[in-house]
């Protein structure tokens, strides 16, 4: 991790292997933001199922956790996944899912929520770490869909 302190332009995500390493009950928490059809569909689905995925940048196939791929694929993307009252921390988190955690800037992240780029950057740039969201590093690569 950089030592430089993050600003309005650094590029953030959602740092999966943070959430690997850092909460056990990672899946349990990605299965609760399941729509309610695929709740069901994943209801007796062991926790750990792959999916090969399609990166649309480098068209590399990847394994992918079966749950996270389906919550940023299809769940994520439907109308009542996000809406103005969600707390400052899921609303981010969200904003990562729905668009595939292709790393934005606190900026970026304000504009698309309608708040404040400070408080965002406040948020997310400090000592505690709040689901995952980190500042990117490009040398690292981005576990995205990683399972």
């Amino acid at each position: 991790m950089s030592l430089l302190k993050p600003t309005a332009k650094t590029p953030f995500h959602i740092d999966f292997e943070w959430w690997k390493q850092n909460e056990r009950d990672w899946h349990v928490f990605l299965r609760s933001l399941l729509c309610a059809e695929h709740q069901e569909m994943f209801a007796n689905v062991e926790e750990g199922g792959t999916v090969d995925w399609v990166d649309a940048q480098t068209a590399e196939v990847k394994p992918v956790d079966g749950i996270q791929h389906t919550l940023m694929s299809h769940c994520a993307l439907l109308p009542e996944f996000t809406d103005v009252h969600t707390a400052m921390v899921e609303a981010i988190f969200r904003v990562f899912l729905v668009n595939g955690n292709i790393p934005m800037s606190a900026e970026d992240l304000g504009k698309k929520l309608g708040r404040p780029t400070d408080t965002i950057l406040k948020t997310i740039s400090g000592p505690r770490v709040y689901r995952g969201l980190r500042p990117y590093q490009p040398n690292i690569p981005i576990p995205e869909t990683g399972g």
